[in-house]
């Protein structure tokens, strides 16, 4: 979590000096052609992030067995980046294209190769999380100071994709150097990474419904409004929305290794009780930046992008709400499902999702534009997580889950009233954002106190707990 407030830092630095510099246009440029590159993403990377990572999960105390299912997985990888990327350059080069957007194309061709280059999986698998965050956090350093640096006017926005992508290459070669530590040289002749398709296919359906509902909306918006405007807009939000929600599923990062050996390991109840504390982190951390950010959006939005945004505060508003819903359905989807080796329920809900996706912004769009774009992706979340709520119903108790729920929401819509009656006082400016966001932290976690919620009580033990032992030289 601690990574993910880095993330979630990093872009507050540099996404209003990128919306001034490169303008609205700009943005939405690259919105679009990444919307592109993204299909080819999706088939180049399978399912072998999730698989790898629970496979790994279960191998945390072999090594042999790691090391031959470490090379057969990357290998799989590699040889699924190698088709997609042949295929990519041939739709780039093949077809016509606007000559910025096909000059955008081939640039982000990078990130194919940077798929093959990620095995961040096998650390996640090992619960290894300290070398990915100690790597990421030099990268997104460098990212800051190459952003202000290079990037001056909007004619460097090829500058600026090509140094973004060629920074997500080098990260992941980098993190290669830690892996004499885990594993051993391949012994080719015993490796058979075909074996490993058919389970990365299950996971790989699920992907694709994901990206083709997360990057069709864009794509969507470019085809029907005729412009890149809307996706500027759209792309702003979105960023700010994901920012935060990194935040509500970190957990989950940490969670799937962890239930993947309680599961190999058949302790049943201790998965459902790792999966009940899920929830209720989702609850604890998501509703409170959910509502948050619908009562700061009209003071922070135009402060931050800048003149030329003015639809980015009501699409925040209609974002926020993604924020739960998607933290709920990653509990269940990828911490649970996924783990248990059921990734055919994940992927019904999700394709559902994505077919519900696809109408409702052939219905919205013509009429809201991004608006309508924003509502029907939070229309395809609530199914896909409603969906999946319907799978487990014999399995968790489902009014358990929602009981957990009660003081967050109370604590949250509580800082949401308070926030609104802020911002008709207040003058738009960085200071009153700031000064809204602490008010709204005071009260949420005062109300937490107050009502006596074991969370909070246990981050107190906590602290108390590592101060105790500073004290005493531990």
């Amino acid at each position: 979590m601690s990574y993910q407030i880095l993330t979630l830092i990093t872009p507050l630095i540099t996404a209003p000096y990128l919306s001034r510099v490169l303008k609205v246009d700009g943005i939405g440029a690259y919105s679009y052609t990444y919307s592109l590159v993204s299909y080819f993403i999706m088939f180049a990377a399978l399912g072998t992030v999730n698989y790898g990572n629970r496979e790994i999960s279960y191998l945390q105390n072999n090594r042999t067995k790691r090391t031959r299912t470490f090379w057969e997985i990357e290998l799989l990888s590699m040889i699924s980046v190698s088709v997609c990327l042949i295929a990519y350059l041939i739709f780039t080069l093949a077809f016509p294209h606007a000559h910025l957007t096909e000059k955008l194309l081939l640039i982000e061709s990078i990130y194919l190769i940077s798929i093959a280059a990620d095995i961040t999986w096998l650390f996640q698998g090992l619960e290894e999380f300290g070398k990915i965050v100690g790597r990421n956090v030099i990268f997104k350093v460098i990212n800051i100071i190459f952003i202000f640096t290079a990037v001056r006017t909007q004619k460097d926005l090829l500058i600026y994709v090509a140094g973004i992508c060629l920074l997500e290459l080098l990260a992941n070669i980098s993190i290669w150097f830690y892996l004499p530590q885990y594993v051993d040289r391949p012994k080719l002749a015993e490796l058979h990474p075909f074996s490993h398709f058919k389970a990365t296919l299950t996971l790989f359906v699920p992907t694709i419904a994901t990206t083709i509902y997360t990057a069709l909306d864009k794509t969507m918006l470019n085809s029907i409004t005729g412009g890149m405007t809307e996706n500027g807009y759209y792309e702003q939000a979105g960023k700010i929305y994901k920012m935060m929600l990194m935040v509500v599923t970190s957990l989950g990062t940490v969670m799937l290794p962890r239930i993947g050996k309680c599961f190999s390991e058949n302790k049943k109840d201790e998965v459902k009780q790792l999966l009940y504390k899920s929830f209720q982190f989702v609850w604890f951390i998501g509703l409170p930046l959910c509502f948050g950010l619908i009562g700061i959006a009209r003071n922070f939005s135009p402060w931050f992008f800048g003149e030329g945004y003015e639809k980015v505060p009501y699409l925040l508003m209609i974002m926020a709400f993604l924020l739960p819903v998607i933290g709920l359905s990653n509990v269940i989807g990828i911490q649970y499902l996924v783990t248990t080796k059921r990734e055919n329920l994940l992927t019904r809900s999700v394709c559902i999702g994505a077919i519900a996706n696809f109408f409702l912004n052939l219905l919205l769009i013509p009429y809201l534009y991004s608006y309508g774009a924003a509502i029907a992706s939070v229309i395809s979340e609530v199914l896909i997580t409603a969906i999946q709520f319907w799978f487990i119903r014999h399995e968790m108790s489902i009014p358990k889950i929602f009981s957990l729920s009660w003081k967050y929401l109370f604590a949250s819509i509580s800082m949401l009233v308070v926030l609104l009656l802020l911002d008709s006082k207040v003058s738009v400016s960085f200071l009153s954002t700031v000064i809204m966001i602490c008010i709204g932290f005071v009260i949420y976690m005062v109300l937490l106190i107050v009502l006596k919620d074991e969370m909070i009580w246990e981050g107190i033990e906590m602290i108390k707990g590592i101060m105790g032992k500073r004290k005493r030289g531990d």
